[in-house]
């Protein structure tokens, strides 16, 4: 029996083993210089391509206009000119945009978490009977295109029903669009829909109620899809540009997406440059501190208790 069953048992580790390069092949000098030539030249490919233009801008950040334009990829050939941050900053208001932008997107991070995970508990944890039904409504919003809707949304924060009074240069014309997020919401439930149901009963049986399984039970182990449902928040928000240069027309609350393509013909290259690379930096810790959030598994710990 112990021999069939490692008989049976060795196709399937040789399967789970088997890749382009064989274990054998890969031990040969000549194949295994290729493979090594072949990593570097993927990894330095992939370094010029995604941190090049970055690099490039955050370079350009800090040089005269005359160094960029004459001799765009030298390393500062007269100097460094760190003058155009703070031009960039305080001659052209870019720290007002800049917190604009924050604010903007605070906002829209915390109303599409907060309509995420609502929707999604309700469709995937409480299941009403029509639960189905509003769940096909939400992935078929998903097949409208955008363009389609910005006329009657637009319409409808003009004239908002109920309130009476027109939202425009008012951050809400931005959050609460944002907020009902067809895509959010069907990521959040696929990924409520993979929770163990047993923690559900347990908690049913001990006495919780929703709201205290929603906040005791599902959020915390809805870490990952926390961090994930928060970064496209922000960074769309971030570099939304259409809908808020439509809703947003006082330059006052105009976020950077915004101002920044009107200032540009009025901006010296070198400074424009540097409110850019300002621009970027939200984008980019936001990569820095989230990314191991996609790349590990859903962490239940913190939701049962010891």
């Amino acid at each position: 029996m112990s021999a069939r069953t490692a008989r049976t048992a060795r196709p399937a580790d040789a399967e789970a083993e088997r890749t382009i390069v064989s274990a054998s092949d890969r031990r040969k000098p000549g194949i295994r210089t290729g493979m090594a030539f072949t990593h570097v030249f993927l990894f330095v490919t992939l370094v010029i391509a995604g941190l090049g233009p970055i690099l490039w801008l955050m370079k350009a950040a800090v040089t005269p206009t005359q160094d960029t334009l004459q001799q765009p990829f030298a390393l500062w050939p007269n100097g460094i000119d760190w003058q155009n941050l703070a031009a960039a900053w305080n001659d052209i208001g870019i720290s007002q945009y800049f917190w604009n932008t924050i604010a903007l997107a605070a906002g829209a991070w915390l109303f599409q978490l907060f309509v995420a995970t609502t929707a999604g508990y309700g469709l995937s944890v409480l299941r009403p009977r029509y639960a189905p039904i509003l769940n096909g409504l939400v992935l078929a919003t998903l097949f409208i295109p955008g363009v389609v809707l910005l006329v009657p949304l637009y319409l409808t924060i003009v004239h908002p029903p109920l309130i009476g009074q027109s939202l425009l240069n008012n951050y809400l014309a931005v959050w609460l669009p944002m907020a009902a997020n067809a895509f959010n919401i069907l990521l959040v439930k696929r990924f409520f829909d993979a929770l163990p149901r047993e923690v559900f009963e347990a908690a049913r049986t001990d006495g919780a109620g929703p709201v205290r399984l929603f906040w005791s039970i599902v959020l915390p182990m809805s870490k990952p899809i926390l961090g994930v449902v928060s970064v496209f928040a922000i960074i769309a928000a971030w570099k939304d540009y259409l809908w808020p240069m439509l809703v947003l027309r006082d330059p006052a609350v105009q976020p950077l997406s915004v101002r920044l393509p009107a200032v540009q013909s009025q901006t010296e290259l070198d400074v424009f440059l540097a409110a850019l690379a300002i621009a970027t930096l939200i984008p980019i810790a936001m990569f820095l501190a989230f990314q191991s959030v996609f790349l590990r598994s859903a962490g239940l710990g913190g939701a049962v208790k010891g």
